[in-house]
């Protein structure tokens, strides 16, 4: 009898030290799928999900794809690069309403939005920088202001805040005017489309207005163009100039882009402007606001540790 219930407890006890052990390697199991963005089975059971696939990011994907081809466009194609640029930017609205529609709202697809829209602005303002080499101070300045600002505001979300919380979520008495920047979701939207597209009519005026580019006004005399159009080589013309052949696609793409009415252009600048600047003194407001946040957490943990270090101290003496 008493050896049947020592064969029990032995029996007992071994499975209660593999239990831990199985749930010990689940958890590995499931910290590592997490890892990789997708779990083989959820905790409660549900179904699998993979992160990486939900249809916002799918769409963010696809916005830097757009992107990327906009920037292989931009030296010599403004028509093809404005309209690759414009429907990647006009997708950042897509990505949001889809996470709401679908339930798909997440911190990786925060991020991927936040930073595709980050990298395309500052390649199109790079790229201006070279149009307009006298304002190139200003654009760096722009691109600085921009990653400075939303670094910042990221960051002290995550210190201050906690993980759990999003960048967007700003209170009013922090900032009342991040808060409607934020969190109204019509302010949003045209604040950034206009910012972005002031910037695209910059880049356009830079292929269509003598007045900003003034070798859109570089002309032949008279005996040459006659020339021209005997068909002849004008080797002083500007296209000359940059390219081997004058005749080549880039040469007559760049013929038709100096072509350009800068008409329009100048029209979506002169309306985009004013919240170009709204955008940068937001942008500046962020990064202050920021910053004062940050060093309100840095006061209260010196007060904290200065505290327990008298308390410590207290406790020796006595």
């Amino acid at each position: 009898m008493s050896e049947r219930r020592t064969r029990r407890q032995a029996a007992a006890e071994a499975a209660a030290n593999e239990t831990p052990t199985k749930s010990g390697a689940e958890s590995d199991q499931g910290a590592i799928s997490d890892a990789h963005g997708s779990s083989a089975s959820t905790r409660d059971g549900g179904p699998a999900e993979n992160i990486f696939l939900f249809w916002p990011n799918l769409i963010g994907y696809f916005r830097i794809v757009l992107a990327v081809a906009s920037l292989y466009y931009m030296p010599l194609h403004p028509r093809t690069c404005s309209l690759l640029y414009s429907i990647s930017c006009l997708l950042d609205a897509l990505d949001g309403y889809a996470a709401r529609y679908f339930n798909q709202s997440t911190r990786f697809g925060a991020v991927l939005d936040m930073v595709t829209d980050r990298c395309t602005t500052s390649c199109l303002l790079v790229f201006l920088s070279s149009a307009f080499p006298r304002w190139a101070i200003v654009f760096q300045g722009l691109i600085s202001l921009d990653f400075a600002s939303h670094y910042i505001h990221m960051y002290a979300t995550l210190a201050m805040g906690g993980s759990g919380q999003s960048h967007k979520n700003v209170d009013k008495s922090r900032s009342w005017l991040l808060n409607l920047y934020y969190t109204n979701k019509v302010v949003l939207f045209v604040t950034c489309a206009m910012n972005e597209l002031f910037f695209i009519a910059l880049y356009l005026l830079s292929f269509s207005s003598p007045l900003l580019s003034p070798k859109l006004l570089q002309t032949v005399g008279e005996s040459k163009a006659a020339a021209i159009q005997s068909g002849a080589q004008v080797n002083s013309s500007i296209i000359s100039q940059l390219f081997t052949n004058p005749y080549s696609a880039a040469a007559l793409e760049m013929a038709r882009a100096n072509k350009m009415d800068s008409t329009w252009p100048w029209i979506l600048a002169g309306i985009s402007a004013p919240v170009m600047l709204i955008k940068n003194i937001l942008n500046i407001v962020q990064l202050v606001k920021a910053s004062k946040w940050l060093a309100e957490g840095d006061v209260e943990q010196r007060r904290n540790a200065a505290l327990a270090a008298k308390a410590k101290k207290g406790r020796r003496a006595n």
